[in-house]
């Protein structure tokens, strides 16, 4: 899908933009604000990066990272002297954390994403669920702005792309993902250099907070369903940041047989995030919708109601996972089923 002209003309006449994109945000939601802003500089315009929550340690590296503006304070000058609210890979204005402030600015709000179930909720809104990273979505805003993209913003998108499909491993890692990454690389980005960044180079309270999640491992529905948690004490014990725990979801994932993962990381407010994964036709998207959460089939999220203890939605979480497990193994026997067949005749043989 190509970027609607509305957005690209919105773009072109704006002089000064407000990047913002989830909670907690992850690769996706840094390296495609990160590279927008690198892109929108090219035409010489300006943009200011607003997340609620800071850049995990993991992303810090990426250029510009050092110059987001984090907190639920507006950046000086919003919004009189912003033209326009751009909001990246979130599936609702609510998620992004600072929706009042953003709702009472007046701006104009462009949606660009790739969720499930995105609300239009944006003067612009362009939702292409088929592509494998908003990194991607950006790189096409690019191309269709005539910008050429320089080494730095490449990384910023390949980043934002290799983490979106879990390292090209999810089902998103499309003919269309492997296309935009060479795109990508051609243009300067440094696949060895972001797998340094995402793959070595993790502090070591990090990797100690690594090890105390993995004593809270548990196995369900004869080992195809795995959680995990995260909790304050683990992370102070461990001298980690909150942001030391991206990634640690793929650790139970890797365990041979199980098809669908949790992992709930406990919030400064005491609330419970659960992150969840799955493998192939498993759609934890569902799950998370359920919650009031989204996503992607086999990446979703949500956050739990502040009065739930961990033991209880542990175990709602646990069951609906089973439930999707078992319906997805449904679906693909109905299909088995619907498979035509070779007709027998009386002698044993095929028509065909």
């Amino acid at each position: 899908m190509k970027a609607p002209d509305a957005l690209l003309d919105r773009l072109r006449r704006g002089h000064r933009f407000l990047i913002t994109s989830h909670i907690n945000p992850d690769g996706d939601a840094v390296g495609s604000s990160l590279g927008l802003t690198r892109v929108l500089r090219k035409l010489g315009k300006s943009s200011v990066v607003w997340l609620r929550d800071p850049v995990p340690g993991l992303y810090s590296v990426l250029p510009g990272a050092d110059r987001v503006h984090v907190g639920t304070d507006p950046p000086r000058g919003f919004p009189d002297q912003f033209d326009a609210v751009v909001v990246l890979e979130c599936p609702s204005l609510e998620r992004s954390g600072i929706a009042d402030a953003v709702e009472a600015a007046a701006l104009p709000v462009l949606n660009v994403d790739h969720h499930l179930g995105n609300e239009p909720y944006g003067h612009v809104n362009w939702v292409d669920t088929a592509a494998p990273a908003v990194g991607v979505l950006v790189h096409r805003i690019a191309e269709a702005l005539h910008v050429d993209v320089d080494p730095a913003t490449a990384d910023c998108l390949y980043l934002a792309l290799v983490t979106d499909t879990g390292g090209f491993r999810h089902s998103n890692a499309t003919a269309q993902a492997f296309d935009a990454a060479a795109a990508l690389v051609r243009e300067g980005a440094g696949p060895d250099k972001v797998a340094q960044w995402l793959y070595e180079s993790r502090p070591e309270s990090a990797v100690r907070l690594q090890g105390a999640v993995l004593q809270t491992l548990e196995l369900h529905d004869d080992g195809q369903v795995a959680t995990v948690h995260v909790d304050h004490d683990m992370v102070a014990a461990a001298s980690a940041q909150p942001g030391d725990s991206e990634g640690l979801i793929d650790i139970p994932r890797s365990i041979a047989g199980v098809r669908a993962v949790a992992l709930f990381r406990q919030l400064e407010d005491r609330r419970w995030k659960a992150s969840l994964r799955s493998r192939g036709e498993v759609s934890v998207e569902r799950v998370a919708r359920r919650h009031g959460g989204g996503g992607h089939q086999n990446a979703a999220g949500f956050t739990a109601e502040p009065d739930r203890q961990l033991g209880g939605l542990r175990s709602e979480v646990v069951q609906e996972l089973g439930e999707a497990i078992r319906l997805a193994d449904h679906a693909a026997a109905e299909r088995v089923d619907a498979t035509p067949r070779d007709i027998e005749t009386d002698s044993g043989t095929s028509d065909a």
